[in-house]
């Protein structure tokens, strides 16, 4: 009775049972509200858009974590157990073929990819449509998301005009603290630092394109008319001005003086060690050690490659693998055996796998696998060592050859 007491007249036609009302999280009526009906993108569409396409470092350390990100392929493994997927009736081949050939019929895989973690580094999240056999990416500045007060979320609307269920989307969230919907992009906390550095290229832009004559002043001992300052200010732009080649010689008659309003020169006026210090500042909030722009022959380039991969690339590969894994159900794997900074050294990875071959820790094909190699027919059983005491398959038969018996010829 008051199990029926608690369920509302529209649960019955719904087939609704309160036992599972129950299981829903109570506080998320308000995590709806405070968030809001519809969750839009919270970043200015240029902000980081036009930094991305004008500021040369911005645009290094993107594309480096895009192509890099892009480049790395799963490994699809047998279902997840003690997982819902979203969808349970595609096959393993075909999320394979989705992820790491063909996500659509009009796209390479490495496109899809890196038009998907653009989006992840610029808005701070990722939103895929499936519509049952093919993958498509949807710009995640256009994706409005709408809450739900009883669930999480209802449905995402793009542009204003296509509904889409919460099926038939793979939300891919970058972390955020005020918000459980939508993420914060990496770029945002360098937005300050790009700024700063965006103007720093404008100043000496507008500098050199309005003449490049830092704080000149000309000293009358008489009062000119407004006129006829205006004729000295326009002769002296036309006739003075290093665009135009400024080697004029100056003539000053009639009392005038030239004095120096400041005392900057061209060489303060390039800002090279504050554009260096902006640029490290944006480089280390995005992930990528400033080491590996600077090239060169430095000893630690290898050990801070690594690092960027593993606390910047597989981070986001991951993400991206999570979602996917919880949608379609299949286990996945980040295929890192063509990555050189994730791999020891060539004369480490032969010895170290040699030893386990050797030793009958790993049969041979197991060594070939992981190391990307086809397996080798015959080679699927474990070495046996052998010690100078003996065969270690049988000690009882010591360290001398077999003996031939002598017949007796009764000699």
């Amino acid at each position: 009775k008051n199990r029926e007491k608690n369920m509302a007249w529209y649960d019955r036609i719904l087939g609704r049972d309160v036992e599972d009302q129950e299981k829903l999280n109570p506080a998320q009526s308000f995590i709806g509200m405070d968030e809001g009906l519809t969750i839009d993108t919270r970043e200015i569409k240029d902000n980081y858009r036009s930094a991305y396409e004008e500021l040369e470092v911005v645009n290094r350390a993107v594309n480096m974590i895009v192509d890099d990100s892009a480049d790395i392929k799963y490994d699809v493994g047998n279902k997840v157990n003690g997982i819902t997927p979203v969808v349970d009736n595609v096959r393993r081949t075909r999320v394979d073929l989705l992820l790491n050939k063909e996500p659509n019929p009009f796209q390479d895989v490495n496109t899809f990819k890196r038009n998907l973690i653009i989006d992840l580094l610029i808005d701070g999240n990722i939103f895929v449509y499936f519509d049952g056999r093919h993958l498509y990416h949807l710009p995640a500045q256009n994706v409005t998301i709408h809450s739900d007060t009883s669930t999480y979320i209802e449905k995402f609307t793009y542009d204003g005009h296509v509904d889409y269920s919460t099926k038939e989307i793979i939300h891919i969230k970058e972390n955020s603290f005020k918000s459980i919907y939508r993420g914060t992009p990496r770029l945002k906390p360098a937005y300050r630092t790009m700024y700063l550095l965006d103007n720093m290229r404008k100043f000496q832009d507008n500098f050199f394109k309005n003449g490049a004559v830092p704080g000149l002043v000309l000293k009358s001992p008489n009062t000119l008319s407004d006129r006829i300052k205006e004729r000295m200010l326009q002769s002296w732009s036309t006739r003075y001005n290093p665009k135009n080649g400024g080697k004029r010689p100056l003539i000053l008659d009639g009392g005038l003086e030239v004095d120096s309003l400041t005392k900057i020169n061209f060489k303060e006026l390039d800002f090279q060690s504050s554009i260096q210090a902006n640029e490290k500042v944006i480089l280390e909030a995005m992930g990528v050690p400033p080491i590996l722009l600077d090239g060169g022959n430095n000893a630690n380039i290898r050990p801070n490659h690594r690092l960027y991969y593993l606390e910047t690339i597989l981070p986001i590969v991951r993400k991206m693998s999570y979602a996917f894994e919880r949608y379609f159900g299949f286990e996945l794997s980040e295929n890192v055996t063509d990555i050189p900074a994730l791999q020891p050294e060539l004369r480490d990875q032969a010895a170290y796998y040699a030893t386990l071959v050797n030793t009958g820790i790993m049969t041979p094909n197991e060594a070939r696998d992981q190391l990307g190699r086809e397996p080798l027919e015959g080679h699927d059983e474990l070495r046996v060592p052998a010690n100078i005491a003996g065969s270690a398959a049988n000690p009882t038969e010591g360290g001398q050859p077999p003996q031939e018996e002598e017949q007796d010829n009764g000699e």
